[in-house]
């Protein structure tokens, strides 16, 4: 008999877990609130107009079209009842024999309820295209108050809080916008005396924490460079009145607050306090069972496995250890299916990069290697590319990606907002 398995989240880890588990034994249902997969590294590239949402993204149903066993529900996990096997969501129930948790994470706040309700995040399509958004109507906005400096002021400067890839890659990507089409496409501001400041704060005293050393010099002198403030070794402590309070007493005045700065799991009703660890992940055993509960595994940033010797306090939530759980999950139930003894979960480091901005790019790759540079800037564009999901991907975006290299500039400037009536 055919197992019934149901797979919350198509990221990364739900992706590779239902691209490995094609066999005739098992009977697939994936489950995501959108009815896309997406791919998150690039997601500021859309939030800054270089890249069209559907450069990174890919419809599931097209992508699984000619898989028997693999079946598509659109809807949100709502409730887990492990006693009958069966998940409720919000377009239906669904049966299982086994549960593949892969939800991902969420923005955290630190519980800041201001932040929460003004800063931009950076998690999803949607939070992409609002940036994009509300950036370009801010600088529209710059154009109708040159005569009061303050609000202008106010206005253009922008704080990326979080000094990880995505902030480093945002503020240098904004920070690049700025000389090469901000000051072109607005006169009037680039003649008004007021000009467009880039802040990057981290409680850290650093920049590109898990990376190298030599990586987060080389980024620090990069994004300097091009302009950047940083702003280290203060964490924000609250966003009143268009200022973002430092924990240090010091005030950033600013409209534009985008948040990068930090994420946790998602508390799924049903499952007993017992089964969350530190980041609200949920603790799961080598083979990526969740602890205490049969035949629910979690995979990816949701789960947190201290098992393997080199990572006591949990993997780091980073693409390749979803990629990497969700193979070796479709692996083993292959090996569950045929009677085989199961493996159990080890992470290999395949390295870690970040682009700052035009021929600025860091890349640690293993054993210890280091590129800066064009050198890291191409591997960076090479993986990337190659990470996306189809050819249509991959073919788009780096078309956009030459045109915007040759011409330093991008067309995807435009602010549309779609009216929802139904």
């Amino acid at each position: 008999m055919s197992k019934k398995i149901v797979v919350i989240g198509g990221g990364f880890a739900g992706y590779n877990f239902i691209k490995y588990l094609n066999h005739p034994d098992c009977e697939i249902t994936l489950v995501d609130r959108n009815n896309y997969i997406f791919f998150p590294p690039l997601l500021y590239q859309v939030a800054t107009g270089f890249l069209e949402p559907s450069n990174i993204s890919y419809p599931y149903r097209k992508m699984i079209r000619n898989r028997k066993n693999l079946s598509f529900k659109m809807g949100e996990l709502v409730k887990i009842i492990p006693e009958t096997k069966e998940v409720v969501l919000s377009t239906g129930t669904l049966n299982y024999d086994e549960l593949i948790i892969a939800t991902g994470t969420e923005t955290n706040y630190f519980g800041m309820e201001n932040v929460k309700t003004n800063a931009i995040p950076m998690k999803t399509i949607n939070d992409a295209i609002e940036m994009r958004n509300f950036l370009l109507k801010q600088m529209e906005k710059a154009t109708n108050m040159l005569d009061n400096p303050e609000e202008l002021r106010r206005t253009l400067n922008i704080v990326v809080v979080g000094g990880g890839p995505t902030g480093v890659e945002i503020s240098g990507m904004l920070a690049e916008m700025v000389a090469s089409v901000f000051l072109k496409d607005y006169p009037e501001i680039r003649n008004s005396g007021i000009s467009i400041e880039i802040y990057l704060v981290d409680g850290a005293n650093q920049v590109l924490s898990p990376m190298s050393t030599q990586s987060q010099k080389h980024t620090y002198k990069d994004l300097e460079s091009l302009g950047v403030h940083i702003v280290l070794g203060s964490y924000v402590k609250d966003y009143v009145d268009h200022k973002v309070i430092l924990a240090n007493g010091n005030e950033i005045v600013t409209d534009n607050l985008i948040w990068a700065a930090g994420i946790n799991g998602s508390i799924h009703e049903g499952l007993p306090a017992e089964v969350y660890g530190p980041g609200r992940r949920l603790i799961t055993d080598a083979f990526n069972q969740v602890i205490g509960l049969s035949s629910v595994y979690a995979i990816g940033d949701t789960c947190i496995q201290t098992t393997e010797a080199a990572f006591p306090k949990g993997h780091p939530q980073v693409a390749q250890v979803a990629l990497q759980q969700g193979k070796n999950l479709a692996d083993n139930f292959k090996r569950m299916v045929s009677g085989k003894t199961l493996v159990p979960f080890k992470y290999k480091d395949r390295g870690s990069m970040a682009v700052i901005g035009r021929n600025k790019a860091v890349a640690d790759l293993p054993p210890n290697l280091h590129f800066k540079g064009f050198i890291a800037y191409f591997i960076w564009g090479f993986i990337h590319l190659i990470s996306l999901v189809h050819y249509r991907n991959r073919f788009t975006t780096f078309y956009n990606w030459v045109v915007a290299y040759f011409t330093r500039d991008q067309a995807l400037r435009m602010i549309i907002r779609p009216e929802t009536k139904r």
